[in-house]
């Protein structure tokens, strides 16, 4: 699963890394260290005028036909299994609605002990999720876009801490996520798939990480013994 993640790169960065449209606006982005579900994610998506760019949307997908926020159940995550399937995302899923949910990593707490663990890539650079995303208009209100990060099982890396983690693509896979360029169903599925442990890393960090008040680069530091 994955339920808390961090964004702390300059978004000039970002932007070249991620092969976002020159020309596109910049988000209103800021830095984050914990941003917990409902926060605002940056996300990338492709556009009908075949451009890619970068927005913001809240982390927990609404479906168009949600009456409130409260949906009754959890929407962050969207279990590869059955997100074709799942009436909060099977209209985003027909529709295309794939997105990449880009962060510096997330967070993971070890079920034996609740050992919070910061995870990021080998590298530390910028981590792109398979996403969905899906635009929602309350009663009266302005339509609202919202993303789900899709989860699969976990690599070896993760296993010891959870069974689930988040898909990650490469950069190879982004452009067929995104639908910048034609991919069968089939070859979509394949991507939900853990990502190579050996390309990933970890470190303990301290458990105020857990409290979603705390927000500072100090929560990413390692643990000391």
């Amino acid at each position: 699963m994955c339920g808390r993640v961090r964004l702390s790169n300059d978004y000039s960065e970002i932007k070249i890394r991620l092969r976002f449209d020159a020309e596109a606006a910049a988000p209103n982005l800021r830095a984050s260290w914990n941003i917990p579900p409902t926060g605002d994610m940056l996300v990338a998506t492709y556009t009908a005028d075949g451009k890619r760019i970068s927005e913001i949307m809240r982390w927990g997908l609404l479906p168009r036909w949600a009456k409130d926020v409260k949906i009754g159940y959890s929407t962050f995550n969207a279990r590869a299994d059955t997100v074709s399937s799942k009436p909060a995302f099977r209209d985003a899923w027909k529709k295309g609605r794939r997105c990449l949910v880009v962060t510096n990593g997330f967070y993971e707490w070890r079920k034996s002990d609740k050992q919070p663990f910061a995870i990021a890539l080998g590298n530390r650079g910028a981590m792109a999720f398979a996403g969905l995303w899906d635009e929602w208009t309350p009663k009266g209100g302005q339509p609202m876009r919202s993303c789900t990060i899709v989860t699969c099982a976990a690599n070896t890396l993760l296993a010891p801490l959870h069974e689930r983690m988040p898909v990650i693509l490469g950069a190879e896979d982004w452009a067929g996520w995104l639908g910048e360029e034609p991919v069968k169903l089939a070859a979509l599925l394949a991507l939900l798939k853990p990502f190579p442990a050996e390309r990933m890393t970890l470190w303990k960090v301290a458990s105020a990480v857990g409290n979603v008040r705390n927000e500072n680069a100090t929560l990413v530091e390692p643990l000391k013994a």
